[in-house]
């Protein structure tokens, strides 16, 4: 596997103060120490060798010397003295430490770090964590997901590695849903919280927003989710499946908004108007209900129509058929201003 330079610059850090710590080390034990090649070791030190502070002259440059099989690094001091923050650098590391613990099941190792950074002491008035340091005052008010009631049994299951049985609100179907499901993980998403697992009643990977859920209960069963169970990118709540259904829509200017607001699969502009555009355009989604779709065609109104698939587009004018019913004149009940006085 090919090195990043991330990687070899992540070494050489380390390399410095310990060869200085070994001085005289044999490059077979280096090797093994950093477990990579000898060669590689000794390509290393040829790079530290053009390496030192600004001014790059021979008083400037680390002095390495390895011809006899064995280590001698000199003037490295500077690069291998112990890195210390500034200021605003450890608030931004505490702020940041913080806000990944309150989304860890286990969070111990986050604490003991931000422990260690605010009893450290750094140089000069840079202390981090000492009296009167913006970085020992951190307490930020993050949302742990606590208040969802389904949380602690959520944790419970992905800890233990049982299944768990959730009663689930799906609101694009005005329904409560049971299902049984193989936890993955917990992850918190532009604010709100979600478990991810492998769901048995859709078998294929979902996520379920915990103040969707009704009741969560976790069962004496393996929770192991199978072989072929993922975790999704999430880039975005919406992650379109292969199995999702496209639809292809034709919206107006007025609600062009859409192509921006929901992602999508493509946009095209269509013909029309004296420059050639009417701002019109053709937008690709996947949807995995076809619901979203009808009532966002019925929110949009004339401004909107489906294109494709074709049983969609007959569900999208029945649905607006039956809406318009519902406003019809009712024949058999009469108005109140044409009956004869009393």
């Amino acid at each position: 596997m090919t090195e990043t330079a991330t990687q070899r610059l992540g070494r050489l850090l380390d390399m410095v103060p310990w060869l200085l710590r070994h001085r005289g080390v044999a490059v077979a034990e280096a090797a093994r120490e950093f477990g990579v090649s000898e060669q590689q070791v000794v390509d290393d030190l040829q790079l530290l060798f053009v390496c030192g502070t600004p001014g790059y002259g021979h008083a400037e440059l680390i002095d390495a010397q390895w011809e006899s099989g064995y280590i001698y690094l000199d003037n490295a001091d500077d690069i291998a003295a112990p890195m210390r923050l500034s200021q605003d650098e450890a608030v931004t590391l505490i702020a940041g430490l913080q806000a990944l613990g309150s989304s860890l099941l286990n969070p111990e190792i986050t604490e003991r770090t931000l422990t260690k950074l605010r009893t450290a002491r750094a140089a000069g008035s840079a202390e981090v964590g000492a009296a009167g340091d913006p970085a020992a005052r951190i307490a930020l008010d993050l949302d742990d997901g606590s208040q969802h009631p389904a949380m602690a049994a959520v944790k419970d299951a992905l800890t233990s590695h049982r299944r768990i049985h959730l009663r689930y609100y799906v609101p694009t179907r005005d329904e409560t849903t049971e299902r049984d499901v193989d936890l993955m993980r917990v992850v918190n998403l532009d604010g709100q919280w979600y478990a991810e697992g492998w769901c048995h009643r859709a078998r294929d990977v979902r996520l379920f927003r915990l103040d969707r859920i009704e009741s969560a209960t976790v069962l004496a069963v393996d929770g192991s989710p199978p072989p072929q169970a993922r975790p999704r990118e999430l880039g975005d709540v919406f992650i379109p499946d292969p199995s999702d259904l496209t639809v292809v829509i034709d919206v107006s200017a007025e609600a062009a908004w859409i192509a921006d607001y929901y992602p999508n699969e493509g946009v095209t502009r269509l013909a029309g108007g004296a420059d050639g555009t009417d701002g019109s355009v053709r937008v690709t989604l996947k949807v995995a209900d076809p619901a979203l779709v009808r009532r966002l065609m019925l929110r949009l109104g004339g401004q909107a129509r489906v294109v494709d698939p074709p049983e969609l587009v007959h569900a999208v004018a029945d649905e607006a058929r039956a809406a318009l019913a519902a406003y019809a004149p009712d024949p058999d009940r009469s108005d109140p201003t044409l009956l004869p006085p009393s």
